[in-house]
């Protein structure tokens, strides 16, 4: 039995006017956003504290991934 291909297009069984349809938010519970924030505040400390450690061994962090003697 033969199939016929549709260029890899398919239909989703939604209409346009479905698309249309605004989208709306959440209401945010206040403590939720507050510990958001601080999550986002710790993560961005503990990146810039590996990066200041990256940036202090560097040479050394590299040099401990080279091959030596064809290894």
């Amino acid at each position: 039995m033969a199939t016929r291909d549709t260029g890899g297009q398919s239909q989703s069984g939604k209409s346009r006017r479905d698309e249309e349809e605004e989208v709306v938010a959440p209401e945010v519970n206040p403590e939720t956003a507050e510990r958001v924030e601080q999550l986002g505040e710790d993560v961005d400390d503990l990146l810039d504290e590996i990066d200041s450690v990256l940036e202090e061994n560097a040479e050394e962090f590299v040099r401990g991934y080279v091959q030596k003697g064809g290894q």
